[in-house]
């Protein structure tokens, strides 16, 4: 017996985390099936949308959710300008690069800034560039991290396009 839609609902994502840990990538990634090994550092903010058709696990009704992406440069302080951008977001994705420690550093500030904005939003790390050289240690802690926040992680590669769409449908499911 086919599901009947519950209906449509739109979803603010702000994607969050340092310089090229592929914020804009897993975006690419995702919304195109595109990847470029080019860097290009993210000015401000970057929007992309795509439609997912999911099911609430609870409820058992379909629905289909179009995830508003808000791709953002490196957030370093909380100004006026970053705070209207996270501002009525409903999740974030806090991306990682496993290849680069330094990205595990500031990442508290990060959230805690977002959740004191949007304090009821779901949240979903994700540590990127599995197709690239990394260590264990870096995995671990980024298990860690999502232990001590009670979230869900993803070691995704937007490159190749491992856990990609795992991420962004689990994401989708959490906010039915």
């Amino acid at each position: 017996m086919p599901q009947s839609k519950a209906g449509k609902i739109n979803k603010k994502v702000c994607l969050l985390g340092t310089f090229a840990v592929g914020k804009s990538s897993l975006v690419r990634q995702f919304v195109y099936s595109q990847f470029s090994d080019d860097y290009l550092s993210t000015l401000g903010v970057q929007l992309a949308t795509k439609s997912l058709d999911t099911i609430n696990p609870e409820t058992q009704k379909a629905y289909q959710v179009n995830l508003i992406l808000w791709d953002l440069a490196q957030v370093e302080k909380f100004d006026a300008v970053t705070k209207t951008y996270l501002h009525g977001s409903q999740a974030a994705i806090m991306v990682f690069d496993l290849t680069r420690r330094a990205s595990l550093i500031d990442y508290e500030e990060t959230i805690s800034g977002f959740r004191e904005i949007n304090p009821e939003s779901k949240i979903v790390l994700a540590g990127n560039k599995t197709d690239l050289a990394h260590t264990e240690e870096s995995r671990l802690e980024i298990e860690r991290i999502a232990a001590d926040l009670s979230c869900p992680v993803f070691f995704t590669s937007a490159k190749t396009g491992e856990n990609v769409d795992a991420l962004f449908h689990t994401l989708a499911q959490k906010l039915l």
